[in-house]
């Protein structure tokens, strides 16, 4: 008898900022929204499945749309109340996910804008095909 397999693959295809801040999320993205010039606006919350049998965890987001270019920003919470987004990266606050193509520069200078403030202690690049929980970032 022959099988069949089907194969699933992730589109993983954004740049992941990690954001390390002791913010409330609305504070976050009114910081970023200042300083960068960006229009956050919160979005229903992403909802994850860890389990078939229970109801989905909810992380807030946030959303930000560039026409030129059609580039879609999300700002995702990692942590709730009853656990995490990504568990292997427990010490990050946020996710910046990034859709659509954007350069080195633009991306260097989000990077360093985010750097600058005050209350972010740390904003990285990271590679989500890394992440063991990388599907739950798919939107």
């Amino acid at each position: 008898m022959n099988k069949t397999y089907l194969k699933l693959s992730l589109d993983l295809d954004f740049v992941l900022i990690a954001i390390t801040a002791s913010l409330k999320d609305y504070v976050l993205c009114h910081k970023v929204n200042t300083s960068l010039n960006f229009d956050f606006e919160k979005i229903d919350d992403h909802e994850v499945y860890f389990n078939i049998d229970e109801n989905p965890l909810a992380f807030s987001k946030y959303y930000f749309f560039v026409e030129q270019g059609e580039i879609e920003y999300y700002i995702i919470n990692n942590r709730n109340a009853e656990g995490f987004l990504i568990p292997e990266m427990n010490k990050v606050d946020f996710f910046m996910i990034i859709h659509q193509y954007i350069d080195k520069e633009d991306l260097n200078f989000i990077l360093a804008g985010l750097n600058k403030l005050a209350d972010i202690q740390v904003a990285a690049q990271i590679d989500p095909r890394k992440l063991r929980s990388r599907e739950n970032l798919v939107m």
